[in-house]
């Protein structure tokens, strides 16, 4: 079993407390906030009024409000969002980032703790503090929300040894998941082209949120051409927003050109072939469909 686990540094908290926190959260975000009770977390999305990504979170059940865990580069931008809807509602909207952080550990150390339970999102409390079984995808391990005093005597109670931060990283990119430079896709694409439905980040029986009618559309009308996929560099480096071709015709464009890439592809032109290396500018490069992804 491996026993690392990796201090989420990069990630950040936000809680969202008072009356009016529920209604509040399910009139904004992309799935639905009932889901979400002592014992099931969930992963959702704020688009905008058009559908377009803008910033994704999980969303965990604290005392009588939500813990929103959250890439920390978007967190101020979270917190004004949220702050910006709030008008008249009962809500308080605390930045808890200086005393809250983020572990993560591997799915199989996770299934060994008593209480655990394999079903993505389900949460448990360990010492008082949530362990989350990631809901978007349970190759991705467990999440600890714990405050930073008592980070370390858990760890090792858990018998979790640190690890570097980079190999989360890169384990999230060969599963096509993105965990790093959320913000380089803002505006640039649908939040149902960031693959939600397969994450269960969206819910589709679930009433009006921001950003709703054009997501429903496009699964409706069966729109959906274009999907956020992988890259895999060759050698060379990506140009951020470079276009991508094959025969001469764009078949996508490269959105987070660091180093786990990612491109918005038309995944269903008869031009795209995930075997093919395509060229770039300055490199080659590979894309892939992960498994969990039937395209």
């Amino acid at each position: 079993m491996n026993n690392s686990v990796y201090i989420l540094e990069d990630r950040a908290i936000i809680y969202i407390n008072g009356l009016d926190a529920k209604d509040f959260l399910q009139n904004l975000i992309s799935n639905d906030i009932n889901k979400v009770t002592d014992n099931s977390s969930c992963f959702a999305s704020l688009l905008t009024p058009q559908g377009k990504f803008l910033y994704e979170f999980i969303v965990v059940k604290h005392k009588s409000g939500y813990f929103i865990d959250c890439e920390k580069s978007q967190s101020e931008e979270i917190f004004k969002q949220f702050s910006l809807y709030k008008i008249r509602s009962k809500v308080e909207i605390l930045n808890l980032s200086n005393e809250f952080v983020v572990a993560s550990f591997g799915y199989e150390k996770y299934i060994s703790i008593d209480g655990s339970k394999d079903i993505l999102g389900f949460t448990f409390k360990y010492r008082e503090d949530p362990i989350i079984l990631d809901p978007r995808n349970k190759n991705l391990g467990a999440r600890l929300i714990i405050n930073l005093e008592k980070l370390y005597l858990s760890l090792k109670k858990l018998d979790l040894k640190d690890d570097k931060i980079e190999n989360y990283h890169i384990q999230s990119h060969e599963l096509g998941i993105v965990s790093k430079n959320l913000n380089k896709l803002k505006n640039k694409l649908f939040g149902i082209e960031c693959n939600y439905e397969e994450l269960c980040g969206i819910d589709f029986k679930k009433g009006c949120y921001v950003g709703q009618e054009n997501t429903a559309r496009i699964k409706l009308k069966n729109k959906l051409s274009k999907r956020l996929l992988p890259v895999h560099i060759i050698d060379g480096e990506l140009i951020e927003d470079e276009k991508i071709y094959n025969n001469g015709v764009e078949i996508g464009k490269v959105l987070i050109d660091d180093e786990y890439p990612f491109a918005l592809i038309k995944f269903s032109d008869k031009n795209f072939n995930k075997d093919l290396i395509f060229k770039g500018k300055k490199g080659s490069f590979k894309i892939f469909i992960p498994q969990w992804l039937k395209i």
